[in-house]
């Protein structure tokens, strides 16, 4: 099976304080944020990975960068956010199973070699980082049999962060697609991801990252620690 991924990359990132597009973000080795995460793909998943990212900001700076890569451009990214940039993708891959991530997270190789085991039996999940759980980030809980029950930047008594790389199965995909549909143009992807937990009884599991290193790169500070990775 021929891995479908995909980058959202399409908002214009103005908090970090540059004119190029967040994901060309270069880090201290030398690399982009991007290109480490195209690195990090064909690492875990091989050369016939197919990378797929959403663009719209400054689209054509990201295109020339990676002319390898499929792309779908969300054309309303100065009025939307990461729900309808996800939807574009879904409903350009298909039905395939999808591996997505925020276009401005920079993390540890080996989170894609454990998030195998998952994508080999076709399990929805989320990666969490239970080591820390900040105010200003999306946070978690789990149900009684230990799936995602509640995930969003609101949530009360959180376990942990979702840390912006996710998958959905096969199976799941349709309503994910339809919730993301529903959900307000301002809404995260993870509005759709909880109205599927509640709705249609999506069983997203929470795969376990704390013992490894991923930063989304909002602020100068976030950059300068995950330099300290790279």
């Amino acid at each position: 099976m021929t891995l479908q991924t995909v980058i959202l990359a399409a908002g214009m990132g103005s908090r970090l304080g540059r004119s190029l597009p967040k994901p060309l973000t270069a880090l201290s080795d030398g690399r982009s944020i991007m290109r480490q995460q195209h690195d990090n793909i064909r690492a875990a998943f091989g050369s016939d990975a197919r990378i797929t990212a959403v663009v719209g900001y400054r689209a054509e700076t990201i295109v020339e960068a990676f002319p390898e890569a499929e792309y779908v451009y969300n054309d309303r990214y100065d009025e939307t956010n990461t729900s309808k940039s996800l939807l574009r993708a879904l409903k350009a891959t298909g039905k395939h199973a999808v591996l997505w991530m925020n276009g401005d997270v920079v993390f540890d190789p080996r989170v894609l070699g454990r998030a195998v085991e998952f994508i080999e039996r076709d399990q929805s999940f989320v990666s969490v980082n239970t080591a820390k759980v900040s105010d200003e980030e999306v946070k978690y809980t789990v149900d009684a049999e230990g799936f995602i029950q509640e995930l969003s930047k609101t949530v009360t008594g959180g376990i942990g962060e979702a840390v912006g790389i996710n998958y959905i199965s096969r199976a799941d995909k349709p309503a994910l697609i339809a919730q993301l549909g529903r959900v307000d143009d301002q809404d995260y992807f993870e509005r759709g991801l909880e109205l599927a937990i509640v709705e249609n009884g999506l069983r997203l599991e929470p795969m376990d990252i704390s013992d490894l290193y991923a930063v989304e790169v909002d602020f100068a500070e976030d950059l300068e620690r995950a330099n300290l990775f790279v």
